[in-house]
């Protein structure tokens, strides 16, 4: 056979794949469903958006604009989380109420003295939309604010709708203590996983299905879902544009790895904060890179690459003002998730923090509080005071995981 006889077997041979083998279904959101239905579902109603930068369908347009240029649908108000409307808010710094320039309707905030809407701010409404972009990490507010809004819709008999988005850590892998209640805070609000594996939608039926929210009735709600997204599809494999949900979850890797190093946040280590890879690097001036390496590589941690890696925290307007070790020469790790089906962020958590209180007793320190709301248990502070195994640790909270496995059962929707 002559190389262009070669050439076209081999073409003909591609193009019978293409047009043989079923392509991956497009991801849509909850919100590109609503528009395809012209309004369907809320129309004639008077609304209220819960909303930040990532609300936005398919093409770009933001969830504000394509309501207030429905006619089918009455826009009354906008509550925006923690990062404010735009995410442009540094973690933790409370937003203001202000006012849309475009529809120059109100911007309640839900991320300062108030967290959830006040009886004046819904008193023209008959239902409450939300459609925020989650990471999948209990500690990640954004569920904590769609919990709250829920509990006022529950108190003034209003409707509430779900777009629904993807998980973008996967929903098959779920991982870590359920929250303890002498630990729940606006960063553990209800007694989830910490890596729960569930969309926000799936998280909505669930805090109504169990009666959280309040002693009555379960409240009027509706998930729109997603279509095309499977509980095994992380975000780099449903074709959706990336928006950074906060300013440093800035890639899909990023919120990979959250659930893990993002509990460095209850500790004396750099989380990355202050660097262009907030939470795959991690380190401080005083660790000992290799020889941190060198121990966690023992345990053979599964499906992520790490080595070492210097860095030097700087403030960042809008990102991390004053970092931990600001202008300090830090030596750390630097991750990277490879395989996101067997990878547990939460197990590399536990034996990177058991790892650093072996490697440097004196100098690595916990911030007990804090860490004890992250995790939701204070079985790791013990443990490490302890000198406990890490495995034997994850083992303590292996029955809770299974009961909460067994209750979100009912409120999954996607195979």
């Amino acid at each position: 056979m002559s190389a262009r006889h070669q050439t076209a077997a081999i073409a003909l041979v591609v193009l019978f794949f293409c047009c043989c083998v079923p392509a991956t279904p497009p991801v849509r959101n909850g919100l590109d469903r609503l528009i395809e239905t012209k309004f369907a579902e809320i129309r004639g109603l008077r609304v209220g958006l819960i909303v930040n930068h990532t609300s936005c369908a398919v093409d770009g347009r933001h969830a504000v604009d394509l309501f207030a240029e429905a006619d089918s649908v009455d826009l009354q108000a906008i509550f925006c989380p923690e990062h404010g409307f735009r995410g442009e808010q540094e973690g933790g710094d409370a937003v203001s109420t202000a006012s849309d320039p475009r529809t120059g309707l109100p911007v309640y905030s839900l991320y300062g003295e108030i967290r959830r809407p006040t009886a004046e701010m819904v008193q023209d409404l008959d239902a409450m939309v939300f459609d925020i972009q989650d990471v999948g990490t209990r500690f990640y507010t954004y569920i904590s604010t769609l919990f709250l809004c829920m509990q006022t819709a529950a108190e003034h008999d209003l409707r509430f709708f779900v777009l629904d988005r993807p998980n973008p850590i996967g929903g098959t892998v779920v991982e870590g203590p359920v929250l303890s209640p002498e630990f729940s805070s606006f960063i553990g609000i209800a007694p989830i996983a910490l890596r729960h594996g569930m969309s926000a939608g799936e998280l909505a039926l669930l805090f109504n299905q169990t009666g959280w929210l309040t002693a009555g009735p379960p409240i009027d709600l509706t998930v729109i879902p997603c279509s095309g997204w499977q509980r095994q599809r992380t975000f780099s494999a449903t074709g959706l544009a990336w928006i950074p949900p906060s300013p440093n979850m800035i890639s899909p890797q990023t919120a990979l790895l959250y659930p893990g190093t993002g509990l460095l946040e209850g500790t004396n280590v750099s989380e990355g904060r202050g660097t262009d890879d907030p939470f795959r690097l991690i380190g401080a001036p005083w660790l000992d890179a290799t020889e941190l390496c060198r121990q966690l590589k023992i345990n053979h941690p599964i499906g992520v690459e790490f080595d070492t890696m210097s860095f030097i925290p700087r403030s960042i307007p809008g990102k991390s003002l004053h970092p931990k070790y600001m202008d300090q020469l830090c030596q750390g790790l630097y991750f990277t998730v490879t395989d996101p089906d067997s990878f547990r962020a939460v197990e590399l958590g536990v034996g990177l923090m058991t790892a650093l209180h072996q490697l440097h007793p004196q100098e690595f320190s916990l911030r007990e509080e804090r860490l004890n709301k992250l995790l939701g248990t204070d079985l790791l502070v013990s443990a490490l005071k302890n000198e406990r195994n890490p495995d034997e640790l994850i083992s303590l909270w292996q029955s809770e995981l299974h009961e909460f496995m067994q209750q979100r059962k009912k409120a999954l929707i996607y195979p």
